[in-house]
């Protein structure tokens, strides 16, 4: 079995070293960057299962690259930044981060998070064999939502998303005008061990509402001051 590849973006060389010693002992593979404007050339050449993405890089800043790879890949991304930077931690996962961390951080938590993140977002191995005997997949007019490969299909479009985009659209429309809280999203997908608010929620159905337009059958409503349901006609 080949090992996973993690791609630390970091201009400061001690830290990416230090990351990637940790890191290294835990089996994966890494690659180093220390410019921003290096990073596409090695993310294209490396391939790599998961970002660590510093914010602040000479050359191009952590911000443009996480819009770059995103327009072209829904490899996960874990932003860094330094402790007194500004750093918007809702405007990162906008722009697609699925974690991030402030500097300095425990090397373990790091570690921890990074197993974390590839855990819930490397489908196709565990959907193959959670979903042998079920397939996972929702059909309404003119949507098709699979969890078993980690696909959505609209008009007859793919419709590109990322791994937790579609695990909440499953879970929602798997679940026809259930009303599901934030933190119930937050517990059911993310986990116990999330490090996170629930805005995090509010930003992946944003995400979600920009990709799928309302149906006349279905939409992805809010319900006020509680959560969030997948409205179906009856």
């Amino acid at each position: 079995m080949s090992k996973q590849r993690i791609l630390i973006v970091d201009d400061d060389e001690n830290i990416a070293e230090l990351i990637s010693l940790y890191l290294t002992k835990e089996c994966f593979e890494t690659m180093m960057v220390h410019d921003g404007g290096a990073v596409m050339e090695a993310f294209h050449s490396f391939e790599p299962d998961l970002i660590l993405l510093d914010l602040m890089l000479p050359g191009k800043d952590g911000y443009q690259i996480c819009r770059e790879i995103r327009a072209e890949s829904s490899v996960p991304i874990m932003m860094l930044s330094a402790k007194g930077e500004v750093f918007d931690k809702v405007l990162g996962l906008e722009l697609g981060a699925d974690d991030y961390m402030i500097k300095p951080f425990d090397n373990k938590e790091m570690v921890a998070r990074v197993k974390a993140i590839l855990r819930r977002t490397a489908p196709a191995a565990a959907a193959s064999e959670t979903a042998a005997a079920q397939d996972q997949v929702v059909m309404l007019p003119d949507l098709a939502v699979s969890l078993s490969n980690y696909s959505v299909t609209y008009m007859d479009t793919p419709l590109y998303m990322t791994a937790r985009e579609i695990e909440i659209l499953y879970l929602l429309a798997s679940n026809p005008n259930q009303v599901f809280t934030r933190e119930q999203l937050l517990d059911r997908l993310w986990g116990y061990d999330y490090v996170g608010d629930s805005r995090t929620v509010d930003v992946y159905i944003k995400r979600l509402r920009k990709k799928l337009p309302d149906h006349p059958n279905w939409r992805l409503s809010t319900v006020w001051g509680v959560g969030y349901r997948f409205e179906v006609n009856k």
